[in-house]
């Protein structure tokens, strides 16, 4: 067991990681950080690496790489900032740029906690919007696939197409979510089977799609519309999407089958779009493809009560409404001030030269428990002469 020499040499001595590395270095080791409360307790080990931390916005890189749809947002804004954490008196420009940077810095921070920490999962549909086509408009309408059950007022219930000659034409549904901002996880879906036909055939699609985004038409104004207003209702060009997901198989079962996303999605606007692309089953009555669901579930969690999207932006802008009991920008929260050292201090334990070999590979650290000491275990070699000669 070898300790640095550099370490040895620094020791009793405080040096910076920032200083000593560079800024270049020194952005590369903080973009290995994958939690939120670590950035944070970084920006508060002491002034030059919170204005290192802030100005570099790693607060907003963590959250757009932990959730892309971040990158949808072209500005933010702390409604209630006069109150709980005024701007000070800016004297130029670039100090005003820089109280931006801290306010931008919290809020980014902010989602990406909110994000990584997500919350149990509950079905998120609010109301339905509309249908591509009805077959029965009303009785097989798309409200029929909110309900979990099988049958309602003694008979089936469930939503279905209009008939088509043409196995390839896709269908869509689209519903709103109960809130603006909402992380989806899954879509469960259950296609329909008709145990009044013969055979009891179910009316699956070959696959499913989703995409996720708002709408540009106020659906607060929408009431009692007719099957042909709500197909227009579906129609891509009334909407914008920031997320389009990978196509699924759906099986030809009756089951409630799981599209499990690949992460949890931020819906940015609080409509979802179920395309279901593909037929398989032929009525026998009419000779004409059907797609048949009876029910769906939209599974996630509302991102934040503290965060609010502006609609009258186009859903550019994010609001953060501070709560009462946090600190303002310029100054770390108790529990971050309790904990700004513990990066500062790993780091001299590691030493200059263990740091660096650890970024450009080939070291292997580990602390000594009696005196937390670091050992320099580089590649087997050691300097005491039993070089090769220890376990793995």
């Amino acid at each position: 067991m070898i300790r640095s020499s550099k370490s040895q040499e620094m020791e009793g001595e405080r040096w910076d990681m920032l200083e000593w590395l560079g800024p270049d270095a020194s952005v590369c080791v903080i973009n290995y950080l994958d939690n939120p409360a670590d950035v944070a307790r970084a920006a508060a080990v002491s002034k030059s690496w919170r204005k290192f931390v802030i100005s570099n916005e790693f607060g907003k890189m963590l959250c757009m790489k932990l959730c892309p749809e971040i990158s949808n947002f072209t500005h933010i804004e702390l409604p209630n900032r006069d109150l709980l954490c005024p701007l000070q008196e800016a004297s130029s420009s670039t100090s005003m740029e820089w109280q931006i940077q801290e306010r931008a810095h919290i809020v980014y921070t902010y989602c990406a906690h909110c994000i990584l920490i997500g919350h149990s999962d509950k079905d998120c549909v609010m109301s339905c919007i509309g249908a591509s086509s009805t077959d029965n408009f009303p009785e097989e309408g798309i409200e029929n696939t909110l309900e979990p059950s099988y049958s309602v007022d003694l008979g089936p219930s469930y939503w279905s197409s209009a008939g088509q000659s043409d196995p390839n034409v896709q269908e869509s549904l689209v519903y709103r979510l109960e809130s603006d901002l909402y992380l989806v996880n899954e879509i469960r879906i259950r296609p329909f089977k008709a145990l009044f036909q013969i055979g009891h055939p179910i009316y699956s699609a070959k696959h499913v799609r989703f995409r996720m985004g708002h709408s540009k038409l106020n659906l607060s104004e929408l009431s009692l519309l007719t099957a042909e207003e709500e197909s227009q209702l579906t129609r891509d060009d009334n909407y914008v999407w920031t997320y389009i997901s990978p196509e699924y198989s759906m099986a030809q079962e009756s089951n409630l089958q799981a599209f499990k996303l690949p992460r949890p999605i931020l819906c940015i606007g609080g409509v979802l779009k179920i395309e279901l692309l593909g037929r398989v089953q032929k009525q026998e009555a009419d000779d004409l493809y059907y797609i048949c669901v009876g029910y769906v579930q939209v599974m996630g969690c509302p991102l934040s009560p503290h965060l609010i999207v502006d609609r009258s932006t186009n859903y550019r802008v994010l609001e953060y409404y501070l709560q009462t009991n946090m600190t303002c920008a310029t100054g770390a929260s108790s529990e971050v001030q309790s904990h700004q050292q513990t990066i500062s201090d790993r780091i001299q334990q590691m030493g200059p030269e263990i740091i660096l070999r650890t970024i450009f590979g080939g070291a292997h650290l580990q602390f000594d428990d009696d005196d937390d000491d670091v050992i320099n275990d580089i590649d087997g070699d050691s300097d005491d002469g039993d070089a090769g000669d220890h376990d793995e």
